[in-house]
């Protein structure tokens, strides 16, 4: 399959998948598109984000700057921004996911309103990367305070400590469900996934909303209050993008950004790295206890500018091309192969075995830029190949690149930005 013929199948399922809408509950149109048909046809936050740099990639900008404005349309007066977006919708695709708003959201529950969870906050890439393919000043001035309101809810109410680092208060904040590294949060001893893990995720959640979502209250109980890499390091990164924001407008608040991006990046070398295991860790509670359990988020911080050479290339080449732990035919699985959550299999419980292309994307540049140049175009390449084989679907068998969960999934499309910056390096 030509890339050619990629880019076109990814146009294909973005237009097919889009919705536009109505509220007459909140007087918003609203333009998204949905990851699949089912059971993601809510709009996500960090969906949006993918969703942003793939129609950028196929030249769509207008319509990329119309998802976030979506997106952004139901933000809270403080600046807080929902991880799911039910437009027009009666009730969650799950029942469960409905102690994921808040209960005093009464009859709302039934119709337009947004979850009481955030997810990993890629936003401010998002915007930077249409603005700097079509430079539309009047989009960044409309945009700009929106997301600053975003982050400095963040800042406020989500560095419980102080030191930089955010919390995240359930496993579905994190945008990787039932990652296996949880598992010891919540007292789930079993490592291969059953019914009573899903109960005790969901006790999660259920427990927040019987807080109502008073996250002082959420955290002196102190029940999953976890740091995880991944939501940290797409922090530190956003939080330079919004410095480069703020300086195309001249906004001040540039140096903030930039001074809190080294502020939270020196915290995550201080309680998230493990000189000898040469891994980043999630750590949980009050005391930071690491979680040690390898996932890719362990590779995450290595794209952050101004995290020591030496680290990264110690944690690429102890564990992204080691052949018990990462290495497989379709990389990159979802949890080390040696790991006793490892499952391949097709499952409710996802993000324990499977490959995601998400990994491979939020990889792919940093390998190109570093001069792992045979093991950047194997990255692209499985994702060519897998495409091929399997269709776009929601992940894959990391052995034999059979497609698993929904179909026409819209992640999968980020290949589209993949092939992109394959042909313009220039492109970051």
């Amino acid at each position: 399959m030509t890339d050619q013929e990629i880019l076109k199948r990814v146009r294909k399922i973005m237009f097919d998948n889009m919705i536009k809408g109505y509220s007459r509950l909140t007087h918003i149109h609203f333009h998204y598109t949905k990851s699949s048909s089912k059971p993601y046809d809510s709009q996500y936050f960090w969906d949006t984000c993918f969703h942003a740099f793939i129609l950028t990639a196929i030249g769509e900008y207008k319509m990329a700057e119309d998802h976030i404005k979506s997106l952004f349309s139901l933000q809270e007066p403080d600046g807080f921004v929902g991880h799911i977006i039910y437009w027009n919708k009666v009730l969650p695709n799950r029942i469960t996911d409905i102690f994921q708003s808040k209960p005093t959201l009464g009859w709302r529950l039934f119709n337009t309103h947004s979850s009481a969870l955030v997810q990993p906050p890629l936003i401010a890439q998002a915007v930077l990367n249409i603005y700097n393919h079509i430079e539309n000043i009047e989009f960044l001035r409309y945009i700009l305070p929106k997301l600053k309101k975003f982050y400095a809810w963040l800042e406020k109410n989500r560095d419980f400590e102080g030191d930089g680092l955010l919390s995240i208060i359930s496993p579905f904040e994190s945008g990787m469900d039932w990652k296996p590294t949880f598992d010891e949060v919540v007292g789930f001893r079993h490592r291969k996934a059953n019914w009573i893990l899903f109960l005790k995720m969901v006790i999660v959640d259920f427990r927040n909303f019987l807080r109502n979502y008073d996250l002082k209250k959420i955290y002196k109980d102190n029940y999953f209050i976890v740091k995880e890499v991944g939501f940290n390091a797409k922090y530190v990164q956003n939080l330079g993008a919004m410095a480069a924001l703020c300086k195309i407008v001249k906004d001040p608040d540039a140096d903030h950004y930039s001074s809190l991006k080294e502020k939270v990046l020196k915290r995550m070398m201080d309680i998230m790295y493990d000189k000898k295991d040469a891994a980043f860790y999630d750590v949980y509670g009050k005391k930071h206890k690491k979680l040690r359990v390898l996932t890719p988020t362990i590779f995450f911080p290595v794209v952050i500018k101004g995290l020591p050479e030496s680290v990264c290339k110690e944690v690429l080449n102890r564990h992204l091309f080691n052949k018990e732990e990462f290495e497989a035919s379709y990389p990159i699985p979802s949890v080390a192969k040696n790991d006793p959550s490892f499952n391949t299999s097709e499952s409710l419980f996802i993000w324990r075995g499977p490959t995601w292309i998400v990994y491979n994307w939020f990889l792919y540049q940093y390998l190109k830029d570093k001069d792992y140049d045979d093991e950047a175009q194997n990255l692209i390449g499985c994702m060519k190949s897998l495409i091929e084989k399997s269709g776009f679907r929601e992940y894959y068998n990391p052995f034999t690149g059979e497609g698993y969960g929904a179909t026409d999934f819209t992640w999968t499309g980020l290949i589209a930005d993949m092939i992109k910056k394959e042909k313009h390096p220039e492109e970051k």
